[in-house]
């Protein structure tokens, strides 16, 4: 066995290894950039569902690949290091759960220092600590609610009460969406009668206490509760050009596109009115698709039938409107998603059923395909790796860490380097 020879093969593992490391670097700073800017925006949900399209990762290593690019940016030194082929990217996807701007040097120095089962296992000891601080934190804040009512000699009431974090947010979305009904925006000029912000906010909560007790704290049986009506003149919902109404249950308006997708998958009464606008008569309450032919559309799509992305909860489409004469058809269904219902119906996608199988376009009328066209890759790509990776001084050592094989004590190590284990300690001492 000649050990020079695999020594040398070793070695050139180690520096290909690094070289890639640095190509990875670079190519995360460019899903970053086509993150910020939405390239993936074309009829996909994230830029992880556009990678998992495109280069055909797994949806979760597709998402992983976003989440460090996103992370990267607010982590310089963790970047540097990457870039530079210093640590793996391995290291860098564990270092970024838990890395904050504060805390990334401490982090750096363990991910240089010790190998990627060591950082993992700083990691996990790190996380632990964080959420025994948040569940400490909640404790103390579910400990610490209270609500306290005060009647005056004049008939006033003075409220004054600390809530937990959710109930809070709970209640000042309430306060908001009364105060919004009460109070809708008029634009820049405000009356001078016009009720100051926290007599607004007073009115609100009598509003939400006002519609609890108007509905016993039920606002019907579950299947109700989020139920939305749209009223649609026969007219529009067969084109969306033509004049009529497009109105939500109170009263706000929504384009006919909506009321087309809307009316795609669901329960449908048809009313029919006088001159004078009276109701003359009501039909019976139907179901666009029916169970059992959405039984069969759910068997054959499995789930939303755009390119790249197989959600399984989805709507069922009619390719061709039923208002226009479309058949509620196994042949004239395809499920879609929310996210891409919408798209086709309001966003300029087209849908339409060829010989080929279902055919999309974008706005554009570019043709999306179930498969994208595979990269050119050159016949030596580490010759291209290494031309760009041309003024990096990488080699076999690069990414060797500086361990030299002492036992790791993960709880001390978390006792030392996270901040918040450092303030709780009894003696009051920081380590460096």
């Amino acid at each position: 066995m000649d050990y020079a020879e695999l020594e040398g093969l070793g070695d050139e593992i180690a520096e290909m290894s690094a070289h890639l490391e640095a190509a990875t670097a670079r190519l995360l700073d460019r899903i970053r950039e086509f993150d910020e800017r939405q390239g993936w925006n074309n009829g996909f949900r994230n830029c992880a569902a556009w990678l998992s399209w495109r280069v055909s990762l797994d949806p979760g290593a597709a998402r992983e690949r976003v989440r460090v690019a996103r992370a990267l940016g607010s982590l310089p030194l963790i970047a540097g290091a990457l870039a530079r082929g210093e640590i793996s990217y391995a290291k860098a996807r564990a270092v970024t759960r838990v890395a904050t701007p504060e805390t990334e040097e401490r982090l750096l120095a363990i991910a240089r220092n010790g190998t990627a089962s060591h950082v993992e296992a700083i990691v996990r000891g790190w996380r632990r600590m964080d959420r025994k601080l948040e569940c400490d934190e909640a404790k103390r804040q579910h400990l610490h609610r209270g609500l306290y009512v005060y009647e005056q000699e004049d008939g006033t009431v003075v409220v004054r009460g600390r809530l937990t974090a959710e109930a809070g947010a709970v209640l000042l979305r309430a306060l908001e969406a009364g105060r919004e009904k009460l109070y809708p925006h008029r634009g820049p000029d405000v009356s001078a009668e016009t009720p100051t912000y926290p007599q607004q906010r007073a009115d609100a909560l009598a509003l939400v206490a006002e519609t609890a007790l108007h509905h016993e704290l039920d606002s019907g049986a579950p299947g109700e509760r989020y139920v939305v009506t749209v009223h649609v003149d026969a007219p529009v919902l067969k084109d969306a050009e033509e004049r009529g109404q497009s109105v939500l249950e109170d009263g706000g308006r929504v384009s006919a596109e909506t009321s087309q997708r809307m009316a795609c998958d669901a329960s449908r009464v048809v009313m029919r009115h006088d001159d004078a606008g009276r109701i003359i008569e009501i039909g019976a309450r139907t179901r666009t698709i029916p169970p059992v032919l959405r039984r069969a559309l759910q068997h054959r799509d499995q789930g939303c039938r755009f390119p790249g992305c197989g959600v399984r909860v989805a709507e069922g489409h009619h390719i061709h409107h039923w208002s226009q004469g479309g058949p509620t058809t196994l042949s004239n269904l395809a499920l879609l998603c929310r996210r891409h219902h919408r798209a086709v119906h309001e966003e300029g996608f087209k849908v339409e059923r060829t010989e080929q199988g279902l055919v999309f376009t974008n706005p554009y009328g570019w043709p999306i395909p179930d498969v994208p066209p595979a990269p050119q890759v050159p016949d030596e790509p580490m010759t291209a790796v290494r031309e760009s990776n041309k003024g990096l001084s990488l080699d076999a050592q690069t990414l060797r860490p500086n361990w030299t094989g002492e036992r790791l004590d993960v709880g001390y190590a978390i006792d030392v380097l996270h901040p918040l284990a450092q303030r709780s300690r009894p003696d009051g001492l920081a380590q460096p």
